[in-house]
């Protein structure tokens, strides 16, 4: 079994311990090393490097301005890679910094070349440990998150199992009797009531993201045939447990009809260029009876983007049900949304497609 795991910043650092927690950091290594003892390949996405540089620098505050983000993630990277490779080096396993910004993957050569080479340090018996690479990144092409790199990271290369490890126990949702917050043990379908019931985890100086960044990337690795746990990284032999199937969290469970090779690059392998909203008509043509995109579907246009781009589709409530390339670029849809198939010809002067994204090219999500 091929396993991704996502380390949050809120596991790795403390402000009283100079910025990393190398006990706690020894502790993953201890969990990862045994994983692979059970025969199991491993892959580390970790956050950490921006804390990391604050407490070289003396910051108590997170800096708001990009230039001092990526220079505190130049500094903070160094320390974040000696910490891991003295942890992982008690248990006999090296390891390999990879960072990377969403255009190594959505650029398919630089893509297959990143694969390449963490397949063959995994052949290795080398543990890859994966960072956006922030000294470089920005606002255009940066993954947002390590939920959703760590996402993308199993998608792209066939994980069995994305695990993401936090300060919380899982994803919690409301009793049945009202008494609370509770635990939910296992989801198999992201509703409209669980992304409503998900809140911002605690606020940090340190961290980013959240419990909806989390469903988010719940969302892509069920799509794509992968299940994904959250639990607890404070909680000693957590990740053992959840390979063995004893451990506390949350599981979401992954559709056994797994997205193709092509699709799982329409909905994740590259950037969404712009946003469709569709009507209620068209959301439930969409997701229930697999049906193609239509003009007199689309209430609204967001963004410029060419034909041939990858757009989202949101309802009116702004939740994105699909993903797709799009016959028609922005303006085109702009002139011909809320119309009929057969008015498209004489809107634009000549003979198109009937569907603004074919079912084909569209991934329900």
């Amino acid at each position: 079994m091929r396993i991704v795991i996502k380390v949050g910043t809120s596991i790795i650092t403390q402000p009283d311990k100079n910025g990393l927690d190398r006990e706690r950091i020894a502790r993953i290594a201890r969990g990862a090393a045994e994983v692979r003892t059970l025969g199991h390949e491993v892959i580390l996405v970790s956050s950490g490097a921006i804390g990391a540089g604050m407490a070289g620098l003396g910051w108590k505050s997170r800096p708001r301005d990009l230039r001092h983000k990526q220079a505190c993630a130049a500094i903070g990277q160094v320390s974040l890679m000696q910490a891991y490779e003295k942890a992982f080096k008690a248990h006999g396993l090296p390891v390999a910094q990879v960072l990377l910004t969403s255009l190594d993957l959505e650029d398919r050569v630089r893509y297959i070349n990143a694969r390449n080479t963490l397949l063959a340090l995994l052949s290795l018996s080398v543990v890859p440990i994966i960072n956006e690479n922030d000294t470089v990144v920005t606002d255009e092409i940066q993954f947002g998150d390590n939920d959703t790199l760590s996402a993308l990271v199993a998608v792209k290369v066939e994980a069995d199992l994305l695990v993401i490890l936090t300060n919380v126990d899982g994803f919690y949702g409301k009793a049945a009797d009202d008494s609370g917050p509770e635990l939910i043990p296992e989801i198999r379908q992201i509703s409209r009531e669980i992304e409503k019931e998900a809140r911002s985890e605690a606020s940090s100086e340190l961290s980013v993201g959240g419990m909806r960044s989390k469903l988010a990337a719940a969302r892509a690795v069920m799509a794509s045939g992968i299940d994904m746990w959250i639990a607890n990284g404070l909680t000693p032999g957590i990740l053992a447990g959840i390979v063995r199937g004893t451990a506390a969290g949350t599981r979401f469970i992954a559709k056994r009809s797994k997205l193709g090779t092509r699709k799982r690059w329409i909905a994740f392998g590259t950037r969404s260029k712009g946003q469709l909203t569709v009507d209620e008509g068209a959301s439930r043509a969409l997701g229930q009876k697999g049906k193609s995109l239509l003009p007199s579907g689309v209430t609204a246009v967001t963004g410029r983007f060419q034909a041939g781009s990858a757009v989202s589709i949101t309802d009116a409530s702004g939740r994105e049900i699909a993903r797709g390339l799009s016959n028609y670029s922005s303006e085109e849809i702009r002139s011909i949304q809320g119309h009929k198939s057969g008015e498209i010809r004489k809107i634009l002067g000549r003979e198109a497609a009937a569907e603004v994204i074919h079912r084909d090219n569209l991934v329900v999500l």
